[in-house]
């Protein structure tokens, strides 16, 4: 595994003028591992990775990320502490030690941060701030975040060109406040938080030593990303509540912290339209396809695809699909729901415990409810995306009812590739409702009763109003695919750098002092 170790400074190619893209978050795009003795590696498939892919041909891109397990850091130990090149993307990862990373990620920012900013706490008993609470953010969560810096720093620090640093969501607010201190404002510096940020009363949970930190380390940003203009404006609710001598002086979008403004700007990540219409191409996409074809026979399908997340709501779903039956008997054997469930973070007993009510749930509604034809729920545990495309094209409903999302991507991917002209009925509280809400069936995620009347009203929808809103939903996915969304934030901060050039190159006018 041969790869090309630079100096970022002198990359080739790199003019003067032309900018560093600094991207850092806790997992890197590339997975490593062995295999017959040698480390291979592969790309990942998130969406950040894949707005990469067309970034890294216009910029210079620098990806900062922790080194997880044995292959990542084997691969440190092969290219040592310096960019090394990696398909076009120069790499560097940091190393902290397995004590601090627990600490920082199984006890800071999963769950503490998470389920704030989910609002999934159960306030009466959970969560409760202990001495082991506190040793993990200091020795943890901040240990971490300034490493994360100083890494950045090291690897910028020499260079005369424009830099331009994203950090990658709740594992790395802290991040701003270090680079600041390292490297002034020679920078800009821009985090993207892809999960929902909450209002002020969400963010009471934390003590105020720690919520003040956090906060005014984002302070210490140019801007800061959020997935909703909703997400932006709690954020700015939160900075006048919390921080002292913090204004937005009547703006929805930007705060004024010492003598700086800080932009609060919403860009809804989306999925890469041209990678998911080629796999459902793909021969295993196609026979899954038709496998469940068969399945499905000549039932309407309700369809839902979630992590095993609380904040995906998948019991009141449940809930709200016997409802449908029980109401409205005329469904009865008539239609099917397939939920296809991904397992995540199942070393946590409340996740456990998660997937053991969705399987009991399910099973009640069979047990009274089935008859020797039918079967009104089936669930499918296990992470394959190409069995999830193939129910994508298929469903007549696609049912996405999270209490709390940043965007849910499983929306945009489901009104792409379905062939059904299906019908969504979509939570008001998932980030995709601002793109997507006008055309589908909107639902309170708490509201079981007017779920099931939408999962009804989708059942019996005219063709031709299927077909319209289906229609509109895919060409507002198709028109702001995954590469935009990254684009948009570096235009941003582009226009910010040469905004500042011209005013730092303006003669003073004559009489004041240049200094005034």
């Amino acid at each position: 595994m041969q790869h090309r170790e630079e100096h970022v400074p002198e990359a080739p190619g790199s003019g003067a003028g032309r900018p560093l893209i600094v991207i850092a978050s806790n997992r890197g795009p590339f997975k490593f591992f062995h295999k017959n003795g040698e480390l291979h590696m592969q790309r990942g498939s998130g969406g950040l990775v894949t707005a990469l892919g067309a970034l890294a041909e216009q910029h210079d891109v620098l990806w900062v990320a922790a080194a997880l397990d044995k292959g990542d850091r084997a691969w440190v130990e092969q290219n040592g502490d310096r960019p090394t090149e990696v398909e076009n993307v120069l790499l560097r990862m940091v190393r902290p030690s397995k004590t601090r990373y627990e600490q920082y990620y199984n006890v800071i920012a999963n769950p503490l941060l998470w389920f704030i900013q989910h609002q999934l706490w159960d306030i009466p008993r959970t969560p409760s701030i202990t001495l082991d609470t506190w040793k993990a953010w200091r020795n943890g969560y901040v240990a971490i975040n300034k490493l994360f810096a100083e890494v950045i720093a090291d690897s910028v620090r020499d260079t005369s060109r424009p830099v331009l640093i994203f950090p990658q969501d709740y594992h790395l607010y802290l991040v701003p406040k270090f680079l600041r201190e390292l490297l002034g404002d020679s920078v800009q510096i821009q985090p993207f938080i892809h999960i929902p940020w909450p209002g002020p009363d969400a963010w009471r949970i934390l003590p105020e030593p720690i919520r003040l930190e956090l906060l005014t380390s984002l302070l210490a940003s140019d801007r800061v990303g959020f997935q909703t203009k909703r997400d932006a404006f709690n954020f700015v609710q939160c900075c006048r509540f919390y921080v002292p001598d913090a204004h937005s002086r009547g703006s929805r979008d930007s705060i004024y912290y010492q003598d700086r403004k800080i932009e609060a700007r919403a860009y809804p990540i989306s999925v890469d339209v041209q990678k998911i219409e080629a796999l459902v191409e793909e021969p295993e996409a196609r026979l899954l396809k038709s496998q469940m074809i068969n399945a499905i026979g000549d039932h309407r399908l309700i369809l839902r695809v979630d992590r095993i997340e609380p904040s995906k709501n998948i019991l009141r779903g449940l809930e709200a699909y016997r409802a449908l039956l029980e109401n409205h008997p005329e469904h009865r054997g008539r239609v099917q729901m397939m939920a296809l469930l991904v397992p995540s973070r199942m070393e946590v007993d409340e996740y456990q415990d998660y997937l053991r009510q969705i399987m009991a749930q399910a099973g009640m509604i069979n047990a009274d409810l089935s008859d020797q034809y039918w079967e009104p729920v089936r669930i499918l545990v296990g992470e394959n995306y190409y069995r999830a495309l193939a129910a994508m094209q298929l469903y007549d409903v696609l049912l996405v009812n999270p209490i709390a999302d940043g965007m849910n991507l499983v929306a945009k991917e489901g009104v792409l590739v379905n062939q059904r002209d299906g019908v969504l009925v979509l939570s008001e509280h998932a980030g995709v409702f601002y793109e997507l809400g006008e055309h589908a069936l909107i639902v309170s995620p708490f509201d079981i009763h007017s779920t099931a009347e939408a999962l009804h009203q989708a059942l019996t929808m005219p063709v031709e109003e299927r077909h319209e809103r289906a229609e509109a939903m895919r060409q507002q996915v198709r028109a702001n695919d995954v590469s935009q969304w990254f684009y948009h934030q570096v235009d941003d901060a582009l226009t910010a750098l040469s905004s500042r050039a011209r005013k730092d190159s303006t003669p003073a006018t004559p009489g004041t002092s240049a200094s005034a």
